[in-house]
């Protein structure tokens, strides 16, 4: 029997979902994209977390709107704790996707300039929706936290295509 191949470490997509808090919609993000992830057998290739650019509620669980919304759609997001960016994600991650543009410009304010690359809006991802950034449903009802997963489902279903490519594209060469 042939000695499996060892997987290239090229072919690792690492994400980090950033939002303000790290409660709603990163780990939202987090989870969605962990699920995809796993149904299209990348595990072990594409490693997925989310972070906050502020500290406000390190430690604690998603927001419980936002773990009811996931759930409904088959995303579990229990098990997520809330933390802050700190700085060597910059270099532990190939994509850091904020949710909006006010945690971007918080990013490329910390970000050193080597990573500045690594920056972007996760809707950049999306083919469904126009919008340029998903909206911090904290404020608001329920019904915000669903458009607020239709819009990351819709971004990581895009994304996922993305790690795709990068993992076949290295496999062959």
């Amino acid at each position: 029997m042939a000695k499996k191949e060892p997987i290239s470490l090229a072919m690792n997509t690492r994400v980090l979902f950033v939002c303000m808090g790290n409660i709603c919609r990163s780990p939202m993000a987090e989870g969605v994209f962990r699920h995809l992830v796993r149904q299209a057998g990348l595990d072990d290739i594409v490693k997925v977390a989310s972070a906050g650019t502020h500290a406000f509620h390190t430690g604690e669980t998603p927001d419980k709107r936002g773990q009811a919304a996931a759930g409904k759609r088959g995303f579990d997001i229990s098990d997520l704790r809330a933390k802050r960016v700190k700085e060597s994600d910059f270099d532990d991650f190939d994509l850091i996707l904020a949710m909006d543009w006010d945690n971007l410009s918080a990013l490329q304010q910390i970000a050193p300039k080597r990573a500045h690359h690594k920056l972007q809006l996760l809707m950049r991802f999306a083919t469904e929706h126009e919008t340029a950034t998903i909206p911090d449903p904290y404020y608001g009802n329920v019904q915000g936290f669903e458009q607020v997963l239709d819009y990351i489902e819709d971004a990581c279903a895009g994304l996922l295509e993305l790690a795709k490519r990068r993992a076949t594209q290295v496999a062959a060469a």
